[in-house]
């Protein structure tokens, strides 16, 4: 089991330590409910150290980047960032993930933390004949996400950046708490807006220091991997291993907006483009319960007459809400929004309906 390098930190306030994706992580500190406010209302912080980070760079690297993800990277002038997923040749993802452009000719691949080496040969694979440069510094980075709408505010005061002019899915390197260059990325996964901090391990025990008394007057709390769960969730992001894997494909999940055929080429281009113009079987849809009920993932998905349809990929009890929410692979024909589904809680089948994401409106 690997280990964050502010491990001995989040056990000293007291986070609830889980295993995952090969680390010890803090999933809550106080409950769920609470930090999941706490980011919604005001600002909280994540560590994501465990996420992976890849540099591609080089001449080649824009070629590779191509190859191996469905968006366009193209598009991407420096300090842009683009989220992407990697098809597999047989339909499904191998993952999702954020390319940033940081130079001219150097691209970092953010990953994630289960997916590491898994990734990194699927790269690798496809740079053997294509010859960008490619380095895993996944183990000498951490990451910190410092999550909600007085996020700026309460981090001003540690760069000399303006962060309210950095729009989403852009990010500068520069100056911040006291530390010389490090990413500042408005690329969250919560819906709450906010900021990604990525910086050297020996770096970031000062820049949470320094972020936990910036954010002192304005309530931040660190948060756990329970409430990021809860937050990603009802803004409708794909999670990978619940909602997205190898067996899903990005057009079923509803990616197509980060599949772009435009391109050249990319690896599974020609089947996927090929399922477009049949049309998918299935698609991954939003649903809130009407009952009182909290669907979890594998519960199935019933039609109006009882028969399962499919199964919940993820699902929790909205704290926003008040209600149970989820997502989950459907047949086609019954993923319209409005269409009624049950969701099956151990003896009953609760009564649920399809919508429109983001469940939070903000």
């Amino acid at each position: 089991m690997k280990t964050i390098t502010l491990n001995d930190i989040h056990v000293s306030l007291g986070a609830k330590m889980v295993p995952f994706a090969g680390y010890s992580m803090p999933v809550s500190y106080e409950g769920v409910t609470v930090e999941h406010e706490t980011v919604r209302k005001g600002v909280g912080v994540f560590d994501v150290s465990h996420m992976g980070e890849f540099l591609v760079e080089g001449p080649k690297a824009l070629e590779l980047v191509q190859k191996v993800t469905s968006n366009d990277a193209s598009k991407l002038e420096v300090g842009m960032a683009q989220y992407s997923c990697m098809p597999n040749e047989t339909g499904g993802i191998v993952d999702d993930l954020i390319v940033y452009r940081v130079k001219e000719e150097t691209y970092l691949l953010v990953v994630n933390a289960s997916n590491i080496q898994k990734d990194w040969d699927h790269i690798s694979k496809y740079n053997g004949e294509i010859g960008a440069v490619m380095r895993n510094i996944s183990d000498d980075y951490s990451l910190l996400a410092i999550q909600g709408p007085k996020a700026v505010e309460a981090m001003q005061s540690l760069t000399s950046v303006d962060l309210s002019a950095i729009k989403f899915y852009t990010f500068v390197v520069d100056d911040f708490a006291g530390i010389p260059h490090v990413i500042i990325s408005a690329t969250g996964y919560t819906g709450s807006g906010g900021f990604e901090i990525y910086c050297k391990n020996e770096e970031v025990k000062q820049v949470w220091e320094k972020v936990m008394e910036a954010g002192k007057e304005y309530g931040i709390k660190p948060i756990g991997l329970a409430a990021r769960d809860t937050l990603r969730l009802e803004m409708g992001y794909c999670l990978y291993g619940n909602d997205i894997d190898e067996t899903t494909s990005p057009l079923e999940a509803g990616l197509g907006w980060i599949t772009k055929f435009t391109k050249e080429d990319f690896v599974n281009k020609e089947g996927l483009e090929q399922q477009k113009k049949e049309g998918i079987k299935r698609k991954l849809v939003a649903f809130e319960l009407k009952d009182r009920g909290i669907p979890r993932q594998g519960y199935p998905i019933l039609d109006s007459a009882g028969n399962e349809i499919g199964q919940v990929t993820s699902g929790t009890m909205s704290p926003s809400l008040g209600k149970g929410i989820g997502l989950g692979f459907v047949p086609i024909d019954h993923a319209p929004v409005g269409s009624e589904i049950r969701i099956q809680i151990r003896k009953n089948a609760m009564e649920a309906t399809i919508v429109k994401l983001p469940f939070y409106k903000g």
